[in-house]
């Protein structure tokens, strides 16, 4: 019974994350319960293989067919319409917050703003135009099975902020009105299984890269002064600085194999 119990559980807390980090009409086929909604971040890596997958396999075959960088900007594009931009608001609010922030509470404030700002937009520039010339420089199998490994790679890194920190605001004040919960052991476990899993994949079908220990320092590295940024000015993480993490440890990825293929 208590076995049972708990597959439901993983099952439900699974089909929230899916339902949360993406915009797919999943709530059509099944509605877990609110409770679920907290421990959605134990199963981030796993809306990536979902986001990742769809997103390499667009541009693999966008690639048989068309330009490769029209290919390319169809994947990016494609992966936006399914997340709903979600990390990518998150890094434009983050920009903003600490690029024009000067304290905790003003910095919170301006995460808060919908409107977007200089820093947000250059943030964004900045962001899309390394992400489509890392990925112009590598072959189309190369990179839609790296965007596959790094989505959910990125994910179990930047979920570690949730154990290292507490939330910054209280529930009520959060955009999601949703506060995740602290990772157990077996979430853990589970987390690293669904990070590491499609790096596995990865090797099997293209091989251990050249420089394989800077692909796995330097994530790690911007994980860790991103850490140090965010403690620093707010003592706490919010749902922005997830995503942005998340895509800014991505990133390091791409650039890394990208410095590989030189």
């Amino acid at each position: 019974m208590q076995k049972s119990q708990n597959t439901s559980k993983w099952y439900q807390n699974a089909w929230a994350a899916l339902m949360f980090f993406t915009r797919l009409p999943l709530w059509r086929i099944y509605q877990p319960p609110r409770d679920s909604f907290k421990a959605v971040v134990e199963f981030w890596p796993l809306a990536g293989w979902l986001t990742g997958g769809i997103m390499g396999l667009v541009l693999y075959v966008g690639a048989q067919f068309l330009p490769y960088p029209v290919a390319i900007l169809l994947a990016i594009v494609v992966k936006l319409l399914i997340t709903g931009c979600l990390h990518e608001d998150g890094l434009a609010d983050f920009c903003d917050g600490f690029g024009g922030g000067t304290n905790r509470q003003r910095i919170l404030e301006i995460m808060k703003d919908s409107h977007i700002g200089t820093y947000g937009v250059i943030g964004l520039i900045m962001y899309f135009a390394l992400l489509f010339t890392s990925l112009l420089s590598l072959s189309p199998l190369t990179a839609s099975l790296l965007v596959f490994t790094a989505g959910a790679f990125s994910k179990m890194l930047a979920s570690q902020i949730v154990q290292m920190m507490p939330y910054a605001r209280t529930e009520e004040q959060a955009k999601a009105r949703v506060v995740y919960r602290n990772i157990s052991i077996t979430s853990a476990i589970s987390l690293s299984i669904q990070g590491l899993l499609p790096v596995v994949i990865f090797i099997y079908f293209i091989g251990i890269p050249s420089n394989w220990q800077w692909m796995i320092l330097i994530p790690c590295l911007v994980m860790y002064f991103l850490y140090l940024l965010i403690w620093g000015k707010l003592r706490g993480y919010t749902g922005d600085c997830c995503g942005a993490m998340c895509l800014l440890i991505e990133l390091s990825i791409y650039l890394s194999m990208t410095a590989s293929s030189l």
